[in-house]
């Protein structure tokens, strides 16, 4: 999976992170997501909209998978990295109390290498997106990452992060309109890069984090360790 729209970084990090929405059953297939593996050799892979057929990436790419479906939903939010984590954990996050409403949505958070992560697939309503990014944040310690589809028009201003994700648009609402969905929200963390990779089969692009996490980490007394 080439890429495009993007900055082309050589890998000369700490830690690479990848994040994509899958498209449900219509979208990226597990195949699809091996591929993307190989070619880019993530840490962390963050998924969103994964089905539970995604849950048989271990058995083409190795490595370990965690995956946690959405309330009355066919897909969740999974992770996979090529290196042991601990279990991951969904947070119950803020939903809409208006008529009509769709079922609360969680993030996964996960704990890795020191840094507190929580992958994210937040609401279109983008007062309530806002409202759940508020509460990610303070279940977060040390440095962290927010990390997926945010469903977010416009800045995220969250206080202590900084949006470090690529600048490119990472979806077509309709084939339409342009939009940069796809960010990442850090603290404690220094981007050494960024891509937008080719789309594939979803409706969503690839996002590629490079992390300098090094010095943030011993500053703050974490350890580094898979």
């Amino acid at each position: 999976m080439a890429s495009r729209h993007s900055r082309e970084v050589p890998r000369k990090a700490d830690l690479r992170v990848v994040s994509w929405n899958l498209l449900r059953r219509v979208g990226a297939n597990v195949e699809d997501i091996a591929r993307l593996v190989r070619s880019h050799h993530p840490d962390l892979l963050f998924l969103q909209e994964a089905t539970e057929d995604v849950s048989a990436l271990p058995t083409l790419v190795g490595g370990h998978f965690f995956r946690h479906p959405m309330d009355r939903r066919i897909y969740g939010l999974a992770a996979w990295s090529p290196h042991p984590f601990p279990p991951t954990i969904a947070l119950r996050l803020p939903a809409s109390v208006l008529p009509g409403r769709v079922p609360p949505r969680h993030a996964q958070l996960v704990q890795f290498s020191g840094i507190s992560f929580a992958n994210v697939h937040l609401s279109h309503g983008q007062f309530l997106n806002r409202w759940q990014l508020l509460h990610i944040a303070s279940a977060l310690e040390g440095p962290a990452a927010i990390i997926g589809d945010f469903n977010a028009v416009g800045p995220t201003v969250l206080a202590g992060f900084r949006d470090i994700g690529p600048r490119r648009r990472t979806h077509r609402a309709s084939n339409i309109v342009n939009l940069r969905l796809d960010r990442c929200l850090a603290r404690d963390i220094r981007l050494a890069g960024a891509q937008v990779l080719e789309r594939g089969a979803s409706d969503h692009h690839p996002i590629v984090l490079d992390l300098a996490v090094s010095a943030a980490l011993y500053q703050s007394g974490a350890l580094l360790a898979f």
